[in-house]
């Protein structure tokens, strides 16, 4: 049997081969082909690999390539194998879906490169053991899904969500280096195994976090630096937005975890950083759900959502880092947990989001949901599938989002007095504004399949689609089962992943989790807490099954009449609601927060009170965006306009500058 390194390594190299394989296979119809095969097979060497690495442990290894000083160190631990199979778990499907997606494409060559590399990228970060490898794996994968993100470069939305992005992804890719430099200096050594031994001062470790938080907080889209996730997700490939939302994101929280637990341990967390960690959390989860609500873009509405969960994901390793500080390892244990299995739901959930808002483009030609409604008649496959993801990212049981949040709950209930007013008030508060995160993401997907599948067609587009093939669908029928089993044998599940606490914080969760077998949930003892999915699904079944009987009496037929509609005969798409008109009373109620632009114009013909037209047009504009991001591209641009001139200059200039630079590093460093 191969070892889980092995596996590994076997997925690198089917992910390097895939992206050779365009300089071999030149037809369209034969590249797609390949890649989704090669592709699907690396996802199921991850699969196999982050298995094999969490129940049997991995290994390591020092390949001769790299730097001539510096070989690369790669290594597969309990963290990486974690990450692996979410990886796979998501990429195999995503691999199935394009053979249906990217039929039509005929310029195929950029993505058949550019998505293996990406993937490549991915994979190589989980198993980097050196600072270095890290690095170039880390801009392997952040250039290659650059040219994705600009694929239809043809577009102008499409250059600008690129231009944002690679400003953004190499900012923070200059953080990471300096948390990464702080370290070196620490340790004298670029591998992680010195790092982890390194003696750091308060001061410097709080240095290398405080840079390793910005830096994996920017890559991740946390609140306030996540101004290119809704502009590069929505213009991507749909396969693409699945794997940037569901796995690129996800790699950026293992960065984080990678650094701050691992390299540096809970033996340097300082009560602050589990705070300001918890206040990101917070921040983002009810920020991004905000935001979410009022777009009417359903790509752009799903990429808001991924910085929801993101804040989710650090609300658990926020209470963790706290509980881990104050000396309660097991509830830091659970809040680790936590937010890694909302790492491999969210991966589900929102891959198949995006996959089903790619059908939905795929069969409408457009991702405007003003212009959508009643798909569920015309794609009952791809309805059923978005459903199964809406319930999901809705926290709603019995599936998947439902056990990681109340997990997540279950830790701040939990948590002891940690001493201080502020400690003590973070806590509950934090737990408050996950609840209304939830509250407010189950009504936006709400208005999402309502608007989108439910009704009447708003558009000739969408009175005219059709189904997709049978490569779409089993893609997305894949992670629908998943996020049901998730959520009805966590039981099964978690047990699986407490290799990673035992590794960071030595302690396990096992034992306690399946204390009373497969059907009752225990995350730490069951006087305190316990759930059971299969038992509560069996309820709710009996529910509707005796409410459906209570309503259809036997004997009885459903009266269909015409819905009265004040009077007017003719019922048309318009006097439906729509996105917009949905989310009005909640743009009403949080306006000091969205500060909403509006727009309203009549048209009157010969009396004020009748009007021909009405045009009422609301604006929200993400202020992250405005006051962050759009300065920084201005400056960025300001700046490179101001040394233009500077590029036409002769090799004597080029010669001085050189020399001028040498005379300044003499003068600091002798």
């Amino acid at each position: 049997m191969m070892s889980a390194l092995n596996l590994a390594l076997s997925a690198c190299g089917l992910a390097l081969a895939a992206a050779l394989a365009p300089s071999l296979v030149h037809r369209p119809d034969m590249q797609r082909t390949t890649l989704s095969l090669l592709l699907a097979l690396t996802g199921l060497l991850a699969i196999l690999a982050g298995m094999a690495g969490l129940l049997y442990g991995g290994g390591d290894i020092v390949l001769p390539l790299g730097l001539p000083w510096l070989p690369m160190h790669l290594r597969l631990d309990a963290l990486a194998s974690f990450f692996y199979l979410v990886i796979g778990a998501l990429l195999l499907p995503v691999a199935i879906y394009s053979q249906g997606y990217l039929r039509g494409e005929s310029h195929l060559t950029p993505l058949a490169i550019f998505l293996p590399l990406f993937v490549l990228g991915m994979l190589g970060i989980l198993a980097s053991d050196d600072a270095f490898t890290f690095m170039l794996f880390w801009e392997l994968m952040s250039i290659s899904s650059f040219f994705l993100v600009t694929f239809k470069h043809q577009h102008a939305e499409n250059r600008k969500a690129g231009f944002i992005y690679i400003l953004m992804a190499h900012m923070a890719g200059l953080l990471i280096l300096g948390s990464f430099a702080v370290l070196y200096a620490a340790s004298g050594s670029f591998e992680f195994s010195a790092m982890r031994q390194a003696e750091i001062s308060p001061f410097w470790a709080s240095v290398a976090f405080l840079l390793a938080g910005f830096g994996f907080g920017t890559k991740a889209g946390v609140v306030p630096l996540h101004g290119w996730l809704p502009e590069a997700h929505p213009v991507a490939p749909s396969n693409v937005s699945a794997l940037m939302s569901g796995i690129m994101l996800k790699v950026a929280i293992f960065g984080f975890i990678r650094v701050v637990w691992d390299l540096m341990g809970p033996g340097d967390f300082q009560w602050w950083w589990g705070t300001l960690v918890l206040a990101a959390g917070s921040g983002s989860a009810v920020s991004g759900v905000l935001l979410a609500l009022q777009q009417h873009d359903l790509k752009r509405l799903l990429a808001y959502h991924s910085i929801e969960n993101i804040g989710i994901i650090l609300i658990g390793l926020g209470l963790g880092m706290l509980l881990a500080h104050f000396g309660h390892p097991m509830l830091a244990a659970l809040g680790l947990i936590a937010a890694l299995y909302h790492t491999i739901n969210h991966a589900l959930f929102k891959g198949l989001l995006f996959m089903g808002a790619g059908a939905i483009l795929h069969s409408t030609g457009s991702r405007d949901m003003e212009s959508m409604g009643g798909l569920i008649h015309r794609m009952p496959w791809t309805a059923v599938f978005f459903l199964v993801a809406c319930l999901s990212i809705s926290a709603l049981p019995p599936f998947n989002g439902f056990v990681s949040e109340w997990l997540t709950f279950q830790t701040a209930l939990l948590a002891p007095q940690l001493g201080g007013a502020l400690l003590t008030a973070i806590v509950p508060f934090s737990a408050a504004m996950l609840a209304l995160a939830g509250a407010l993401a189950a009504a936006c997907f709400v208005k999402v399949f309502g608007v989108v599948f439910l009704g009447h067609a708003r558009s000739e587009a969408a009175a005219h689609a059709h189904e997709v093939d049978n490569w779409m669908k089993l893609g997305m029928a894949i992670p629908a089962v998943l996020c049901l089993a998730l959520g009805l044998l966590p039981v099964l599940f978690i047990p699986l992943m407490d290799a990673v606490p035992q590794s960071l914080l030595q302690v396990s969760l096992a034992g306690s989790v399946h204390a009373h077998g497969w059907l009752w949930l225990t995350p730490v003892t069951a006087a305190h807490s316990s759930y059971s999915a299969p038992i509560a699904l069996a309820g709710m079944l009996v529910l509707g099954g005796l409410a459906f009987w209570l309503t259809h009496p036997k004997g009885t037929s459903i009266r269909r009449n015409v819905l009265w509609s004040c009077g007017n005969p003719h019922i048309h798409a318009r006097m439906q609601y729509n996105a917009t008109s949905f989310s009005q009373p909640l743009r009403r109620i949080f306006a000091p927060i969205y500060r909403p632009e509006v727009h309203a114009h009549s048209e009157h013909s010969r009396h004020k009170v009748l009007a021909n037209q009405v045009l009422y047009v609301v604006h929200v504009a993400d202020l992250g965006v405005k006051y962050i991001y759009q300065p920084i591209g201005r400056f960025t641009l300001f700046t490179a306009k101001l040394l233009q001139h500077e590029h036409q200059r002769g090799i004597h200039a080029y010669l001085a500058y050189t020399f001028i630079t040498i005379l300044f590093l003499l003068a600091v460093y002798i």
